[in-house]
């Protein structure tokens, strides 16, 4: 795993292998930030990585200067990994890591954001129910973007606020507004 583009470009990011998560390739990474660099100037950007994980994107985004990013996670191993690493590059300021189930975050959050990417496990989306929290409580600022990654062997093109599906070989990124 590397941070792909921004200040920490080729820096390489290596998480405990006991961890329970399942990495963003580099692949799949590239052609989501290709997209949204057409969208966004990250240094006005806020963003809500949901599964957060090894804290993959959160990094990413943080390295192409983002300044307000929150990464939600319920296993406390993978927020002790991000919070470490976020120390080690000096970015602590910016990523605000918690540990939490991603249902109950988004029931209790207030707080609007530009982009917000979730990447659950892909045996258990929560899909309807990621995109029915995320708009019945306004947690998108406007012009905002919810992106879900998934198996390319799903489609979630008839939820509500749908707006387009990108394949990356096995995994795809679908984006709501």
């Amino acid at each position: 795993m590397r941070i792909i583009s921004g200040q920490f470009r080729g820096k390489k990011l290596i998480a405990p292998s006991n961890l329970p998560v399942r990495p963003t390739t580099d692949f799949a990474k590239t052609g989501l930030f290709n997209i949204l660099n057409n969208y966004y100037s990250f240094e006005k950007t806020s963003v809500l990585d949901l599964y957060a994980g090894t804290g993959n994107l959160s990094f990413e985004f943080a390295s192409r200067g983002c300044p307000a990013i929150t990464a939600i996670d319920k296993d406390g191993a993978c927020c002790n990994y991000m919070n470490k690493t976020a120390q080690q590059l000096g970015i602590s300021k910016q990523l605000n890591v918690l540990q939490s189930d991603v249902l109950t975050y988004l029931k209790n959050s207030k707080t609007a954001m530009d982009i917000i990417v979730a990447d659950p496990p892909y045996t258990e989306t929560p899909a309807s129910e990621l995109v029915n929290l995320i708009f019945e409580n306004q947690l998108l600022k406007p012009n905002g973007v919810f992106i879900l990654e998934h198996s390319s062997e799903v489609d979630f093109s008839q939820l509500p606020h749908y707006l387009q599906t990108r394949k990356y070989g096995f995994v795809s990124f679908t984006f709501f507004e």
